[in-house]
């Protein structure tokens, strides 16, 4: 089969193109790099069934025409930084909303019928059903970002009701691992590179998140894809358990082995639009026989000792 990635170079879909590769699968990743880094896919340009194609997804020509001839698009190409949404807007309705309908668009002209779609949480918002299921009430929309990605989940919706798509919309909470390039550890790191004296932190720490290790992220996706045949399937991922930032902080200082200063500010959330408490219920595909391998704690440290080890990642965002 042929799998059409894009944004192949950044942290998910690097992952996913090379476990793609060594399961045989043709591959051609879209990228423009704007966020993506090419050394993500140093064992994939040694793949024969492997190309790359430096494109960007509002090029609505150039987007057809490495799409021809694919079976599937995995379309994980995004503005992935909440926090930053309300600074420029036009970034997530391009690179979210507009980007997707053009990535639709295109499996039409190609006579493409198939999407895996790279959704969030933070579609719920600030919701009231705690663990969230899938099929919980949608609350205001509290972030840019979130009402961007909900944008494009009805988009494609749509396209499957009015043109005979089938999609797998999956719903994350944050991905950690290797190839991770934004986030708290890596903000976290960072600050503690330069002043292992001090850490300061957005909110008052007692912010409560789930994390899933991006391995057993890619795992559910293929599994669902093998187990799941709706022409709408839409699953949460995530684990079955959440801590809050003070309990990542102390797991990375231990590790590091420093005792800073920690500061807080913004009250009980970091930026407009952090959902003080994320934790969603992934009971629908763990009853299809998916659950995740590692802890919250062991993806944490499995994250940090990455960084340790490839610090030119901090250089390069």
């Amino acid at each position: 089969m042929r799998y059409f990635v894009t944004g192949g170079a950044g942290f998910i879909g690097s992952n996913i193109t090379d476990r793609l590769l060594d399961n045989n699968e043709q591959v051609i990743v879209y990228d423009n790099f704007s966020t993506g880094i090419e050394e993500f896919l140093f064992k994939a340009k040694k793949a024969e069934n492997f190309r790359l194609v430096k494109g960007d997804l509002l090029d609505n020509e150039t987007l057809a025409g490495a799409m021809r001839g694919c079976d599937i698009v995995i379309h994980f190409a995004a503005n992935a930084d909440v926090r930053f949404g309300t600074e420029n807007p036009q970034k997530d309705l391009n690179q979210n909303i507009i980007a997707t309908f053009n990535v639709l668009e295109a499996m039409r002209k190609n006579k493409i019928k198939k999407i895996v779609f790279s959704s969030t949480g933070s579609i719920y918002g600030e919701s009231i059903n705690i663990p969230t299921p899938e099929d919980a009430p949608f609350p205001v929309q509290t972030s840019i970002y979130g009402a961007s990605k909900l944008g494009g989940e009805s988009l494609i919706q749509a396209y499957c009701e009015g043109f005979g798509f089938q999609c797998w919309i999956f719903r994350f909470v944050s991905i950690l691992g290797e190839r991770y390039t934004h986030g708290h550890i890596f903000d976290f790191y960072k600050m503690l590179l330069h002043n292992p004296d001090e850490l300061r932190v957005l909110g008052n720490g007692h912010q409560k998140k789930s994390y899933l290790y991006i391995q057993d992220c890619i795992n559910a996706i293929l599994f669902a894809l093998e187990k799941s045949s709706e022409k709408v399937n839409i699953f949460n991922l995530g684990t079955n358990e959440y801590c809050e930032v003070n309990d990542s902080i102390g797991w990375i200082v231990e590790n590091l082995g420093l005792k800073p200063e920690i500061s807080y500010s913004g009250g009980d959330r970091g930026w407009i639009g952090d959902n003080p408490f994320i934790f969603l219920d992934c009971s629908k595909i763990n009853k299809l026989g998916w659950k995740p391998e590692l802890t919250i704690k062991s993806a944490v440290i499995k994250t940090l000792e990455y960084l340790k080890e490839n610090e030119w990642v901090l250089k390069r965002r």
